[in-house]
């Protein structure tokens, strides 16, 4: 299943190539924390190591931020043979940022960060949940209960041997539907089943991301987060994404009955739901698992359908959203800030309905998360402050060197864990919470 999140390069991943191109040129600025996997307690001596490669630059300018938003100290490190060294301290639960900037040429900057988390097993949400949160979302179970899925298979080619390849379409809320793809083994059994969710953006899937776990031996259902054929040309989805959708995350964000992701939400159960009613499925192992907002997706199935017994979901989306309410970065969509010609306190307060901190404590299996120390749009507070709410077995692994996207392995130890859990989990064994 790595290669399911790494096949085709999502929006996060072109912006992050994009800057690092920007930055780079022949000059590189590399941060990493002095003690790995830069998480420390409360008073520890927290330090980064400062290398810059293809420059001569003597120093370095440096600013330290709290929660990714609060200055707390600025700076020089000395950069005379290469290296350096930032330190700093903090006494209460959270994370800290260092921004390294050094000249690049005559007229530009190299910029790179530096993360850490102090006491992250203490972060706490930023604010309550909302008291009627489980009465709304029985009420739009309820609701989706009334529409009968209807499911229509269209079988199709998928390019690999042993694989049954199929299109898939079936209804949702409001005359709404659900657009995806399913493969499964050929031949007679019954089969471990995995839901696979999409990250943030417009795009077709590609028949690879359910062929290839297919042939390792899963059922796999793979569904867009939009109302939209899932094989059209790319030009499509360029229109969809400057026309229709465009800012999507903001589509009705002051209203919980007309927000975008009240019907993504609903097409994640109904998906579960889908696979657990199938002939085919081993009445044992349904997985969910996505990568960014795909991760929100993974979570909030785990919450809402009774049947999923395993969630697998790196740098998780939707996590905290209201951040800035406890002093630290929101997590993507980041609504807090999609105000725009809006009641500001209106789409703060329905956020909540659809924060995934909310749905957490409702997350009784086994859950493996990854969390960067450098993300800045899916920020390692909000997700622990996610992750502390889970009740079931979990793990988290922490990626010191990593942003949102992956970048020279940045991703690598995440994915080593998502390798052992996809073995266990195909094979009908306890996941191998660490």
């Amino acid at each position: 299943m790595r290669t399911l999140l790494k096949s085709s390069r999502p929006w996060f991943v072109l912006l992050l190539i994009s800057l690092s191109a920007a930055w780079l040129g022949a000059q590189e600025l590399v941060i990493t924390p002095a003690k790995l996997p830069g998480v420390h307690q409360p008073g520890d001596l927290v330090q980064w190591r400062v290398e810059v490669k293809g420059s001569n630059v003597a120093q370095a300018a440096y600013v330290l931020k709290s929660g990714g938003v609060k200055e707390i100290g600025k700076g020089k490190v000395d950069l005379r043979e290469g290296k350096g060294m930032i330190e700093t301290r903090q006494d209460e639960p959270g994370w800290l940022l260092a921004e390294v900037i050094i000249p690049k040429g005559t007229n530009g900057t190299v910029k790179a960060l530096g993360g850490a988390l102090i006491a992250p097993e203490k972060i706490t949400r930023a604010e309550p949940r909302p008291d009627d949160f489980d009465a709304f979302w029985a009420d739009k179970l309820k609701e989706l209960a009334t529409v009968p899925a209807n499911p229509r298979l269209t079988p199709a080619e998928g390019g690999k041997a042993g694989v049954d390849y199929f299109k898939v379409q079936m209804d949702n809320i409001r005359g709404t539907h659900i657009q995806g793809q399913l493969a499964r083994p050929k031949g007679e059994g019954k089969f471990p089943a995995v839901l696979v969710v999409q990250w943030a953006g417009v795009y077709p899937l590609q028949k690879g991301w359910v062929t290839g776990l297919a042939s390792e031996g899963w059922l796999v259902l793979n569904i867009l987060a939009h109302d939209l054929p899932i094989d059209e040309p790319e030009v499509f989805y360029q229109q969809q994404n400057q026309g229709a959708l465009k800012d999507y995350t903001a589509i009705g964000n002051d209203d919980r009955e007309t927000s975008y992701f009240l019907r993504m939400y609903l097409s994640c159960f109904r998906g579960a739901e889908y696979l657990a009613g199938r002939p085919d499925w081993d009445g044992r192992t349904l997985v969910v698992t996505g990568g960014s907002q795909g991760g929100l997706q993974s979570i909030v199935t785990a919450a809402i359908h009774p049947r999923i017994t395993g969630v697998l979901a790196c740098v998780p989306a939707g996590c905290d959203v209201n951040g800035p309410v406890a002093g630290r970065l929101p997590g993507w969509p980041m609504s807090y800030y999609l105000t725009k010609g809006k009641d500001a306190a209106k789409v703060r307060m329905v956020s909540r309905y659809f924060d995934v901190v909310n749905f957490a404590p409702r997350v009784t299996c086994p859950v493996l998360i990854g969390a960067g120390l450098i993300d800045t749009t899916c920020p390692a507070p909000g997700v622990f402050a996610m992750f502390n709410e889970l009740k079931g077995p979990k793990e988290i692994v922490v990626l010191p060197v990593a942003g949102h996207g992956e970048k020279n392995g940045s991703h690598g130890p995440y994915y080593a864990r998502f390798n052992a859990w996809k073995e266990a989990l195909l094979k009908g064994r306890p996941a191998p919470v660490k």
